[in-house]
């Protein structure tokens, strides 16, 4: 007992000695991979500052008083990371504030004239009243999307400045105190996140939208040749039951997974970005166009996930299958990866897709597909057209052999039971052709079982890469709506159209009338 807790307390020993360096590595890799992040800490350290001199300075102290911990409270609560979450909940605080001081006065004024019962009674049920329709406007999705922050600052302020008027006197110069601290501790974020290193949403957003298609592009270019690679097939599936293995390493998982994942946090950027100040006098980026952009992705993405899912399948097809048609398959997906980059590229440069784009190399790779499954019609549609009815006698004359094998209590092994291999089943067609050697006479006018077996392998063989292809070939299908959304968004943000010389500048106007500046010649403060 004594050496077992000796035993725990080395290992605890051993990992209290290791946990700074750990934690020093974590916090590293945090600043590292955004440095962004160490910038906002310290302009969340300087905001704390600078609204501590309320209390830190006397003459600021005694102009104010104890209300400067509502200026912290403000910065605490409203700065954000980037500028647009911070004009969220700042405009909400201050909207919310002034609405519920409004409204409070005004129920004091009016509760003054009905004595002091009925001046408790009128504020009791005034409480009631605002508090639930209030707390019912929340269920709104309009409100609950944009002013829920707001609504809850309406009902804190509310309750505050109504219910404490009761008892106090001087609730104007309270309130008036309450709302000059607040308005400073706004100022201050706002001050912080537009002026200083500001980090905006929409280019967050913008960014995002580049990165997932060149990821989805680099996932499908690898999957496909992991597949025609035997060696990485076999570790895929070696590695796909080492659960210690970390799927954070896959170049393919970190594609598509970054786009599974984007939903919330592109409609939160998207609404935070339609805060942020306007790009020009007369433009407004489309932020909601990138959510549906971010939409069409992910249902692409789903073909990605299936293809990535055929390489760690128990069941595989053999390398000679997959050599028939690993050009044109190769092909492809070079294809559909060259199409995801161009859509990048003309995102994130701000222009109009190349007309390459829409030349015909897809349709080309894809009838090269076509007429490599043409060129072996026995794996998939057997040599003649009567292949689909021969399939089905096969299968019928399989299973009344293995049901007589069963009633003559005999030992032969089935094809069910046999192993999904196909070098196995080759074995066990070898293993049944010698003992059925002695009865080819008895046999010779029904089915050949060697035939059969045949025929199925070959089908079988051909079903592993049947399911890679179609999706292969699915995942062209749903770019077409990957494409119709990035040109979408070309229109209505009035992208430049698409020039090979990059100083040459071509403008488009909106649909809109008024909106007809283009977004590459506007400020970089918006969306660089």
């Amino acid at each position: 007992m004594m050496e077992t807790w000796r035993k725990k307390a080395g290992v605890a020993w051993e990992k209290a000695k290791r946990s700074p360096a750990l934690a020093c590595r974590k916090m590293w890799r945090v600043g590292k991979d955004d440095p962004r992040r160490a910038i906002h800490a310290v302009k969340v350290g300087l905001a704390l500052t600078l609204v501590s001199m309320l209390y830190l300075l006397e003459p600021l102290f005694e102009g104010i008083g104890q209300n400067a911990i509502w200026a912290v409270m403000t910065v605490v609560v409203v700065l954000e990371f980037t500028a647009g979450a911070t004009l969220c909940k700042g405009l909400n605080r201050g909207l919310g504030t002034i609405l519920a001081g409004s409204l409070a006065f005004l129920i004091e004024f009016i509760a003054e004239a009905t004595g002091q019962v009925g001046r408790a009674i009128f504020i009791g049920c005034a409480v009631f009243i605002i508090g639930a329709a209030a707390t019912y406007l929340r269920f709104l999705p309009y409100v609950k999307k944009n002013y829920d922050y707001g609504v809850v600052i309406f009902l804190l302020t509310f309750n505050l400045i109504t219910v404490s008027s009761f008892r106090v006197s001087n609730v104007m110069r309270i309130a008036h105190e309450r709302f000059v601290t607040i308005a400073i501790g706004c100022g201050i974020c706002l001050f912080m996140s537009l002026l200083v290193f500001p980090i905006w949403s929409g280019q967050d957003l913008h960014n995002s939208t580049v990165n997932k298609l060149q990821g989805l592009a680099n996932s499908i270019e690898v999957c496909v040749n992991e597949y025609f690679s035997d060696e990485a097939v076999t570790e895929a599936r070696e590695e796909s039951d080492d659960e210690e293995k970390s799927c954070d390493e896959d170049p393919i998982y970190k594609g598509y997974k970054a786009v599974l994942d984007s939903k919330s946090t592109d409609e939160t950027l998207a609404l935070y970005a339609s805060w942020e100040p306007r790009h020009s006098r007369h433009c407004r980026y489309p932020w909601q166009q990138y959510v549906k952009v971010g939409a069409a992705l992910r249902r692409f993405s789903y073909t990605v996930v299936a293809l990535h899912g055929c390489l760690q399948t128990e069941i595989q097809a053999p390398k000679s299958c997959r050599a028939l048609f690993k050009d044109p398959c190769v092909r492809l997906a070079n294809e559909v990866s060259r199409v995801l980059i161009e859509l990048a590229t003309s995102i994130e440069s701000r222009r109009h897709c190349s007309p390459e784009l829409l030349s015909d190399h897809l349709h080309d790779a894809l009838q090269d597909l076509n007429k490599a499954f043409k060129s072996q019609p026995r794996l998939f549609l057997g040599s003649n057209g009567s292949q689909a009815s021969n399939m089905l006698a096969v299968a019928a004359a399989q299973a009344r052999q293995q049901k007589e094998r069963d009633e003559a209590g005999g030992g032969g092994v089935a094809l069910s039971s046999a192993k999904t291999d196909t070098s196995a089943l080759r074995e066990w067609k070898r293993t049944r052709s010698k003992k059925e050697s002695g009865e080819r006479k008895v046999l010779r006018p029904q089915l050949s079982k060697i035939a059969m077996l045949t025929c199925s392998l070959e089908f079988c063989e051909a079903l592993p890469f049947a399911a890679f292809a179609s999706l292969l070939v699915e995942t062209v299908a749903r770019l077409d709506s990957v494409m119709e959304e990035v040109e979408e968004l070309g229109r209505v943000a009035c992208f430049k159209e698409y020039k090979r010389e990059d100083d040459v500048v071509v403008t488009v106007k909106c649909e809109t009338p008024r909106v007809n500046v283009c977004l590459h010649n506007l400020p970089s403060h918006g969306v660089d």
